[in-house]
This record gives structure tokens, C-alpha cells and sequence, in this order.
């Protein structure tokens, strides 16, 4: 469903958001034309609406079966293999990939990335034409620099040369925050750009390897799986395949397992250490058919004992990343159903993110500490950013919200919760001033063993302040859940 006009209010109205659906961006109608129309006609069509593109649509579906642009039109002009008096359907582009669009720009990003396409059909529920989109609508607005650093990703051919690019996408988001770059638009970016090396990574892999002839899907979790990377973070992946029995279900865990362990060490390789926790693919616990996702994920909510709240918190936080996305989709609609009125599972979610407090002091001040390691400092990450991750999650999951992204779902609930637009874009703020914070702590290394613990009296006296208003919205929000799930 579009976004009202009051939650747009929430986005940087002159930017394009990397969460943001496909089809709630500002696009101008398709030129849409039919196969049989000689090209002179389509030419003149694409250029009295002042368009580089036009979709060839079967007549009688409506199904797109193509493109063709000016600039391709042009070089079999000039080449001599266009004939204006042909039909157009003779020189289009046919075969090209869509993409649904409900899916986000994140995801076309990507997948034009990828593909090296400079357009792409997005298509409704029912497969007919519902516009087409261009690299500019979708990221005019970036510097050449992520661009080209996004070929050079593409361009590698083994993991050593991937290795370096995960150091060039960590310099160019140092640049780029030295620049003034917003920590929303930088944390998607990131995240888009390791998207970029992980799926190189796992394309690299997958050649060596004799997998399954069964669908299956690589999936993220944690900050990856919100898309909420910063400078420094682990790996949090797994994978779910089809199944039809628990027999089956053993023996491709066992086919997948190699592979698995493989792309994780490729990914260690890269600049995205192993899992301490060991939420890996790699790990026979978190290599799943569907059937076994359901089943473990139901677990956790119908015994929400301590280490099932803090699997829900990791786990719960997922998006596909290769593959086939629609297994994924099928866990996301179960989960949301599964938890849906579950009273018991939101009491102890609730009871669980309360647990961790904004480190302020009953007269307003820094609460601090560090210990000998890190003193007088306090932990952006784990006081601020988790403060706002555990609550939304809990308004999203109760509130039937299929999003994983904070701030995207913190959109989704707002109208649901009756939070005021001031209070929700306060919010908003909150958490990506604590993003930028982090992402300039990250970048100076005062403490490279905890790169996300900040001594204050570092800050600039109105930064000071800031930061305290950014962790008052998190109390805040953390008020409003213990009112609603603790009574």
C-alpha cells in the first residue's frame, strides 16, 4: 500500500530512500507501445513525451516483452541495421528482468547493478506493465565514486580481489561522511555496496560446487538483515531450501553444509569476520528447510526462555540476499501470523528490551562506564541503537508489519499507534544522529577494540546535548512499550 502523504513527511523529501517501494516513487507514466508499430512512430512517440524509453506490450496481456531506447535506436541508425519502416519489436531489448513493484529500491539497486541494466520493468501483482525505472530515478543522486566502486566489485573474479574492495567501500564511506553524507543515506549505501560483495562472494563460491537441483535461498539477519550496517560488523547469514521430508531435509543439509562453510570463509576473507555466536549458514543449526524454519522460529515464540528472546532478536531481523526470495517470503507472512495476539511472547519480548536502558543519569547527565578498558565512555550501540532496534521490532511483529528496517517499520506502526508525526520524525532523528555518531567513532579509532563506544567529553557542547535529547526519545519509546506489553 502507497505511504500516506503525512508518513512521506517522515523521508528526506529530496532524496530517494533505499527502503523506499518502487511503486511510491514519483515516476512519470511508461511509454507503452506495441510490437507492430514501425519504428519510425515509436521514436516519435518516445520523443513527444520527452522520454529515452519506451515498454513494447503485448496487446491482448499486457505483459511487457521489452524496451527499446533512443540510444539503441540511434546506433542501428547510424550502424545501418535499423529499418524505420520495420516494426519496432524488430530492435528492442527482449528477455530483460523485472521486478515487482512493491519490491524496494534497495532491491532494484542492486539487481541493476548487477545485471548492468540502465533500466528496469516493474511489474503488478497480476505480471502486467506497471512503469519502468532508470538508474537516474533510482540514484541520481550518489557520486560517481559508489558507482564506479560498485563495477569494481562486479568486475572481481576471485576472493583476493574482492578482499580489497570491502577496504575501498570502507574508505569511500569515511569520504563521503567527511563530506557531510546523512547517516541514513550512508548506512543504506554501505549496506547496499557489502549486498554487492556478499552476493560476488557467494556467485564465486557457488561454481566450485555441485549444489542441489532444489530452491534454496541465502538469507541475512541482524544489521544486514535491516540494512543497517556500519563501519565494522560480523557476519549473521543462514540458509532455508525446500524440503519435502525431514529425510530430505538431512541429506541436502548435508550437500549444502560444504558450500556454506565455504562462502563464510570467503566472506571472513572480505573483511566480514565469523560469527561469534556462530549464526552462520556454515553452522548445521542455521542451514533450515522451510519446514525446519517454521519449526524453530515457533519454538521461540512458544517458549520465550532467555536464549529464545535473544535468537528472536538476531533471527527475527531477516531478508533474502540470493536466491530464491519467495521462500523467504513465505517465513516472513508465517512468522507474522504465528506471533500475531501472542500476549505472552510480547510480554517477555518487552521484559527482555527493557532490560538494556539509555545510559542517562536521574539528573539528566551521561550515565558512563567502560570499565578500565574503555573508561568514561558509553556504548552508542548497544545503550542507543539496540534501545530503538528491540522496541520497533516489538511494535512491528505485534502490529503485523512484514518490514525489517527500523526506521521503515517505525513507519509502518506510527498511524496504528496513534504516535503523533512530530513525535515518530523525533524519533527518526534520534536514531540517525546515534548512526552518525557511531559512524564517526568508527572512522577515528579512538578504541578500535570497541568501535562503537564514544567518550563524550569528545562532543562539540550542543553535540552533548543532542545525543542527550536522541537517547530521551529512546526512553520514551521505550515508555510507551512497557505501557502497552507490561501493563
Amino acid at each position: 500500500m502507497p505511504a500516506s502523504p503525512t508518513d512521506a513527511r517522515l523521508a528526506d523529501a529530496a532524496s530517494v530512500n533505499l527502503n523506499t517501494t518502487l511503486c511510491n516513487l514519483p515516476l512519470a507514466p511508461p511509454v507503452v507501445l506495441e510490437p507492430a508499430l514501425s519504428v519510425r512512430e515509436a521514436l516519435r512517440a518516445i520523443d513527444l513525451r520527452g522520454a529515452e524509453v519506451a515498454v513494447i506490450v503485448d496487446g491482448a496481456s499486457s505483459v511487457p516483452l521489452g524496451i527499446v531506447t533512443l540510444r539503441d535506436a540511434l546506433r542501428g541508425i547510424v550502424e545501418g541495421e535499423c529499418d524505420l519502416a520495420g516494426p519496432v519489436a524488430a530492435i528492442m531489448t527482449g528477455g530483460l528482468a523485472s521486478l515487482a513493484a512493491d519490491a524496494t529500491v534497495h532491491q532494484a539497486t542492486v539487481l541493476m547493478f548487477r545485471r548492468g541494466m540502465r533500466h528496469l520493468i516493474l511489474t503488478g501483482a497480476d505480471g502486467q506493465l506497471f512503469n519502468v525505472v532508470s538508474q537516474g530515478d533510482l540514484y541520481g543522486m550518489q557520486a560517481a565514486d559508489s558507482a564506479s566502486l560498485a563495477n569494481a566489485i562486479l568486475a572481481t573474479r576471485n576472493i583476493a580481489e574482492l578482499a580489497a574492495q570491502t577496504t575501498a567501500v570502507r574508505r569511500f564511506a569515511a569520504r563521503r561522511l567527511a563530506e557531510g553524507s546523512g547517516a541514513e543515506a550512508l548506512c543504506e549505501w554501505i549496506s547496499a555496496l557489502n549486498d554487492l560483495i556478499a552476493l560476488q562472494a557467494i556467485e564465486l563460491v557457488e561454481g566450485e560446487f555441485d549444489l542441489p537441483y532444489v530452491p534454496w535461498c541465502w538469507i541475512v539477519f541482524g544489521s544486514e538483515g535491516r540494512l543497517e550496517q556500519t563501519l565494522f560488523t560480523d557476519q549473521d547469514n543462514g540458509i532455508i531450501f525446500a524440503a519435502a521430508s525431514s529425510e530430505e531435509g538431512e541429506a541436502l543439509r548435508r550437500q549444502f553444509l560444504p558450500f556454506a562453510r565455504a562462502v563464510n570463509q570467503a566472506l571472513d576473507a572480505c573483511g566480514f569476520p565469523l560469527c561469534g555466536g556462530q549464526v552462520m549458514a556454515g553452522n548445521p543449526a542455521w542451514c533450515l528447510s522451510l519446514d525446519e524454519w517454521k519449526r524453530q522460529f515457533g519454538n521461540w515464540i512458544s517458549v520465550p526462555e532467555p536464549e529464545a528472546l535473544l535468537n528472536a532478536s538476531i533471527f527475527f531481523d531477516f531478508r533474502p540476499l540470493y536466491g530464491r526470495e519467495e521462500l523467504v517470503a513465505d517465513l516472513q507472512h508465517w512468522l507474522l501470523r504465528k506471533v500475531k495476539g501472542n500476549a505472552a511472547f510480547f510480554r517477555a519480548m518487552t521484559a527482555n528490551a527493557l532490560g538494556q536502558e539509555p545510559p542517562l543519569s536521574w539528573w539528566r547527565d551521561f550515565r558512563l562506564g567502560g570499565g578500565k578498558e574503555f573508561p568514561h565512555t558509553l556504548d552508542l550501540k548497544g545503550q542507543g541503537i539496540r534501545v530503538f532496534v528491540d522496541a520497533v521490532r516489538i511494535l512491528a511483529l505485534a502490529h503485523g508489519v512484514a518490514h525489517t528496517n527500523t526506521i521503515e517499520r517505525l513507519r509502518g506502526v506510527r498511524q496504528a499507534l496513534g504516535m503523533p508525526l512530530e513525535e515518530a520524525a523525533a524519533m527518526v532523528a534520534a536514531f540517525y544522529q546515534i548512526q552518525r555518531l557511531r559512524l564517526q567513532n568508527q572512522v577515528s579509532g579512538e578504541f578500535p577494540a570497541a568501535a562503537n563506544r564514544l567518550n563524550p567529553d569528545r562532543l562539540h557542547q550542543l553535540d552533548r546535548q543532542i545525543l542527550k535529547e536522541a537517547f530521551r526519545q529512546a526512553r520514551t519509546l521505550q515508555q510507551r512499550l512497557r505501557l502497552d506489553y507490561l501493563g
